[in-house]
């Protein structure tokens, strides 16, 4: 034990390097520094180099959605499957990590024994021994080393999946509450604007039944009618899909009812983290995960380069014998002493194959590596613009939105002046629940995409 401790050894193979981390501060040409949808909007800060809240859902301000993601973290058999995963993996390193230390077993045997002596008489005797052994591996040229630091990056992938997995869930919850407000405001203001359609054909029919109106008035009122209807199911669709997610991921069936959420219970968050690239690289569960599974494949090429070289292995055993348990203590006892070497000669080539494909298994991970990173700017920088694009238009639907309240109040005066009919208000109704339609819809997209954003910058790390 002693010696195989004491030999120095070496590590061959490549040591893992973290790649650097970008060194360009933007995510797009110009990083905007807020986002304001207009004079009386909402203005969303981003603040550069600030960290993401732990609970970074709360900045929406519902109660309610908060209660959702802790039932979904809670209730969660995706999270509990990949909790039980890094378990697994760490419990993993342990053997790893024994084979770097020398092995003591202890041996015993009993044993009968007949034979002929001298003069061919027979006779029988026990036979007991009893002793420890000791087998140590020298791990020479580093191969147990590169063992443990293969399953301990293993480990670190599967933490990081179950952190992506923490992520997503929080995320998705966020985003099908959203959806299902959303669309429920949208169902409102379809609603309403069939209810005007109702009320529109219902006067074109009187008037085609008095003679002051043609008989295509009426199909047209009809058709408007059926257009506004069909926009009704998908909505519901809409509606109905977004609930049953939600249930999926609070862990319930898709008979368990979720929360009446209303787009007017949330509030914007009024400031968004910017991580820099350079510690977004450090944190996103995606390109942590790449990380790791390049620094296995890394070790892996200093295992395969270790079985290039000879392989010491030590051993010591001290056995005791007697015919009887008090006879091991007095009787006779054998020690031994051994080193054995195993060095390859001839292999046809193989080993050097095997290190070969580690070294182009490296190489394949550092590209996927790569390819995580581009695609994690890529998204920080689509939902940044998608983010600009939501403020630029929920102030144009405001001011539709504002334009429409507007003409239906002056058309409601002019009616009740007897300047307007009443199809002329009905028409006016209908345009001002046509924008509410669209400003329910750009008000959705931005509450999403601020969610996307946070889910971009890679949520809060997790203990």
């Amino acid at each position: 034990m002693l010696l195989a401790s004491a030999l120095p050894g070496c590590t061959v193979g490549p040591d893992f390097v973290r790649p650097a981390a970008p060194s360009f501060e933007h995510y797009t040409r110009h990083d905007p520094a807020a986002l304001t949808d207009g004079e009386g909007g909402v203005t969303q800060a981003l603040r550069r180099g600030q960290a993401v809240p732990v609970r970074w859902w709360q900045a929406y301000g519902s109660p309610a959605l908060d209660e959702l993601v802790a039932t979904a973290l809670d209730g969660s058999a995706t999270l509990e499957s990949a909790r039980a995963t890094v378990a697994q993996a760490r419990h993993l390193l342990d053997p790893a990590r024994g084979a770097r230390y020398p092995r003591i077993d202890l041996t015993a045997s009993a044993a009968r024994t007949h034979g002929a002596r001298d003069g061919g008489q027979g006779g029988a005797a026990n036979v007991l021994s009893f002793g420890p052994a000791v087998n140590a591996d020298t791990d020479a040229f580093g191969a147990n080393r590169r063992r443990v630091e293969q399953a301990q990056a293993l480990a670190d992938y599967q933490l990081a999946q179950w952190q992506a997995a923490q992520l997503s869930l929080s995320g998705n919850a966020v985003l099908q509450a959203i959806a299902l407000a959303a669309a429920r405001e949208q169902i409102a203001a379809v609603g309403d604007i069939i209810a005007v359609d109702r009320r529109n054909l219902e006067l074109v029919r009187l008037a085609s039944e008095a003679g002051k109106s043609a008989r295509l008035d009426v199909l047209t009122a009809e058709s408007q009618l059926d257009s506004d209807r069909a926009l009704l199911p998908p909505l519901q669709q809409q509606a109905s899909v977004a609930a049953h997610a939600l249930a999926v991921l609070a862990g319930k069936t898709a008979q368990w009812e979720p929360p009446p959420f209303a787009l007017q219970d949330f509030s914007l968050p009024a400031e968004l983290p910017l991580v820099l690239p350079s510690l977004l690289v450090r944190r996103r569960p995606d390109i942590l995960a790449a990380q790791a599974q390049l620094h296995a494949a890394s070790a892996a090429i200093g295992i395969a380069s270790a079985q290039l070289y000879p392989d010491i292995t030590l051993s010591a055993q001290w056995t005791a014998t007697g015919a009887s348990v008090g006879g091991l203590f007095g009787g006779a006892s054998l020690w031994s002493l051994a080193a054995n070497l195993v060095a390859p000669v001839f292999d046809a080539g193989t080993l050097a194959a095997q290190r070969a494909a580690a070294t182009d298994a490296y190489a394949a991970q550092l590209g996927a590596y790569r390819q995580a990173l581009l695609q994690a700017f890529g998204q920080v920088a689509d939902t940044l613009e998608s983010l600009r694009h939501d403020a630029a238009l929920l102030e144009a639907q405001r001011k539709a939105l504002g334009t429409a309240l507007a003409v239906l109040d002056l058309t409601r005066q002019s009616y009740q002046a007897g300047q307007a009919s009443l199809l002329q208000l009905l028409e006016s109704q209908r345009q001002y629940q046509q924008a509410r339609l669209g400003h329910a819809r750009a008000q959705g997209q931005r509450y999403a995409d601020t969610a996307q954003w946070f889910i971009a910058m890679g949520g809060a790390p997790t203990p």
